[in-house]
C-alpha cells in the first residue's frame, strides 16, 4: 500500500489527512491520485466505501488556486445526502488550505444557496437538477471550472439525470479534466465517457475487493409472511447498537418502521418522499443513537456514512445485485466487524446466487431463530446487565434493602426475579404488512458476464433497470401479483435533486 507522502502532495493536505486518521491509501486512491495529479481524465470503477471521495478530492484540492475566487471544481452526485457527505469530507481535507466546498441540492431554499455562493467557494458539490437551476439563473458561472467529477454515475443514470449531465458537460469549458466514478459501466455511461472525456485512464477495483472482508454475510430462506417476526427475533437476539433495515419500496419502509415502533423498537424510516428537514432529523437521531433501527430504501441510504452501524438486515432482496454491495457497505467500516443478513423467499433464490457471483462471496445459510433462542438471548443480555451493575460497585445504598429482602425470600428466587424483570419479553402485538411480490426474472435478464456485471434486457448493465424512479417504485396492487422486476408504476425520484 502507498502512503500519501509518496504522492508529493502539499504538506497542509498531508497534515489534514493525518488528523483525519488516514494512514495508507486504499487501492482506488493509490491508482487514482497519481493519475489525477497529472491532469489526465480517468474512469474509476469502484463501490461506495472504497475511499473514492478522497481519491478524487485530494488531487482536486491540490489543484485549486487559493487566490482564484472562481468556482474551479464541480462534483455531481445523485442524492442530497451524498452531496452533503462529499462536501464535508472535502472541507476536512482542505481544512488547512483556503479552499472551501459547498453542497448544492434540491429541497433547500435556492436563495439561501445563492447567498452561500456569494462567499466564493472554489468547489461545488451538487445534484444535477439543482446545478442546472443555478446555471440557468447564472448564479453559478462556468468559465473558471477546470475539473468535473461525476460521482456514482450509474446511480445518476438510474435516477434519470443523464440528459442533465450531458447538458452540464456541454456547457462547461472543454479545457478541463473529467473524472468519472461508477460501480458499473452500462452503455449510457460508456457513451458519456466517449463523448465528453479525453483518452480516459480506466482504474478498476476488482470484484473481490468490492465487499469488505470483515462483514459476516448470511441469508435466511423463509416465506414473506414470516419475515417480520423473524426480524424482531433477530433484533432481540443481536440487540444491535445501530442497525439498518432495507426495504424495496417506500410503502414497505413506512409500514416496517411503524410496525417496529409498535413492537417497542426505536425505529424510523427514510425514503425519497421525505422532505429534507425530516430526513436530517431522522439521520441525526440515528447517528446520536436515540433511535436504534433505521429503515431505508436503496436511494435514500445511498452514500450515507454513519459510523457504528453493527447490523444490516435486507428485509427484501435488492432489485439489482449491485445494490447489495452498497447496502452491506453501511456496516463493517473503519476496521470494525459487521453482520449482514438477507431474507430470501424460496422463489428468489436465483437472485441470491447472482449476488454471490457478483461479490465473489458465498453467504452462510442460517435457520430462522426460535422463540426459545430469543428468550435465551434476552436472558443472556439481562445477566450481562446484572453482572455489569455488580462489577460497577455503586450499590451500597441498596445493600440494606437487599438484606431485608433476603430475610423474606431465598437468594436464588430473588436473583431469578431480578433477571425476569430485566429480561425483555418478545412482543406479540399483531402487525400487518402489505405483501411484496417476490422478484422473478428469466435467467437471461440477470445473466452474468465474465466480468461479473449484470447484462440485462435494458442494456443498462444493471439488469435492465434504466427506467427513471424504478429504484423506489411504489408497491402496486397486491392482487395482480406482478413481479417487481417489471415497472408497474414509476415515481420520479428527481425530488432528490
Amino acid at each position: 500500500m502507498a502512503t500519501f507522502q509518496e504522492f508529493g502532495i502539499n504538506q497542509r493536505l498531508l497534515r489534514a489527512l493525518s488528523e483525519m486518521g488516514f494512514e495508507e491509501a486504499t487501492p482506488i486512491q493509490s491508482e487514482t491520485i497519481p493519475t489525477a495529479l497529472k491532469g489526465q481524465d480517468l474512469i474509476g470503477q469502484a463501490q461506495t466505501g472504497t475511499g473514492k471521495t478522497a481519491a478524487f478530492g485530494i488531487p482536486l484540492i491540490e489543484k485549486v488556486d487559493e487566490a482564484n475566487e472562481n468556482i474551479q471544481g464541480v462534483i455531481l452526485t445523485p442524492t442530497r445526502e451524498l452531496a452533503v457527505q462529499v462536501a464535508e469530507e472535502l472541507n476536512k481535507i482542505a481544512q488547512f488550505k483556503k479552499v472551501s466546498a459547498l453542497p448544492i441540492y434540491g429541497g433547500q431554499d435556492i436563495n439561501r444557496q445563492i447567498k452561500a455562493l456569494k462567499k466564493k467557494p472554489q468547489i461545488v458539490v451538487a445534484t444535477p437538477g439543482r446545478f442546472m437551476d443555478h446555471m440557468r439563473r447564472k448564479t453559478i458561472r462556468l468559465h473558471g471550472i477546470n475539473t468535473v467529477v461525476l460521482d456514482e454515475a450509474d446511480e445518476m443514470l438510474n435516477m434519470g439525470f443523464v440528459e442533465d449531465i450531458q447538458t452540464i458537460l456541454q456547457e462547461i469549458p472543454d479545457e478541463r479534466q473529467t473524472l468519472l466514478f461508477s460501480a458499473t459501466m452500462p452503455k449510457a455511461i460508456q457513451d458519456i465517457a466517449r463523448r465528453f472525456m479525453k483518452d480516459p485512464h480506466l482504474i478498476k477495483v476488482k470484484a473481490k475487493e468490492m465487499t469488505v472482508p470483515n462483514i459476516t454475510q448470511q441469508y435466511m430462506e423463509l416465506p414473506e409472511k414470516q419475515k417480520f417476526d423473524v426480524l424482531c427475533r433477530l433484533l432481540d437476539i443481536h440487540s444491535p447498537e445501530l442497525a439498518i433495515v432495507f426495504g424495496r419500496t417506500k410503502r414497505r419502509v413506512d409500514e416496517l418502521s411503524e410496525a417496529l415502533h409498535k413492537r417497542g423498537y426505536g425505529a424510523e424510516g427514510i425514503h425519497g418522499d421525505l422532505n429534507q428537514a425530516k430526513r436530517d432529523t431522522v439521520l441525526r437521531r440515528f447517528k446520536e443513537g436515540s433511535i436504534e433501527v433505521l429503515v431505508a430504501t436503496d436511494v435514500a441510504a445511498r452514500g450515507l456514512d454513519i459510523s457504528g452501524v453493527t447490523h444490516v438486515y435486507n428485509f427484501d432482496v435488492p432489485q439489482d445485485p449491485e445494490s447489495y454491495v452498497h447496502r452491506i457497505g453501511r456496516t463493517g467500516r473503519a476496521g470494525k466487524t459487521g453482520l449482514a443478513i438477507t431474507f430470501v423467499t424460496p422463489r428468489e433464490m436465483d437472485h441470491l446466487r447472482i449476488i454471490e457471483k457478483l461479490t465473489n462471496r458465498k453467504m452462510d445459510r442460517q435457520n430462522a431463530p426460535t422463540m426459545a433462542e430469543v428468550m435465551e438471548g434476552q436472558q443472556r443480555i439481562a445477566v450481562e446487565k446484572l453482572m455489569e451493575t455488580a462489577r460497577d460497585g455503586q450499590v451500597h445504598s441498596y445493600k440494606t434493602l437487599a438484606e431485608q429482602l433476603l430475610e423474606e425470600v431465598d437468594s436464588i428466587t430473588l436473583v431469578a426475579s431480578a433477571l425476569k424483570m430485566l429480561t425483555k419479553e418478545p412482543s406479540t402485538i399483531p402487525v400487518k404488512l402489505t405483501e411484496e411480490a417476490p422478484l422473478r426474472s428469466k435467467k437471461k435478464t440477470f445473466e452474468m458476464n465474465k466480468s461479473g456485471k449484470g447484462k440485462g434486457k435494458g442494456g443498462s448493465g444493471r439488469g435492465g433497470y434504466s427506467n427513471r424512479g424504478n429504484r423506489e417504485q411504489q408497491g402496486g396492487n397486491r392482487s395482480s401479483r406482478k413481479p417487481v422486476v417489471r415497472v408497474r408504476k414509476t415515481v420520479d425520484t428527481r425530488a432528490d435533486r
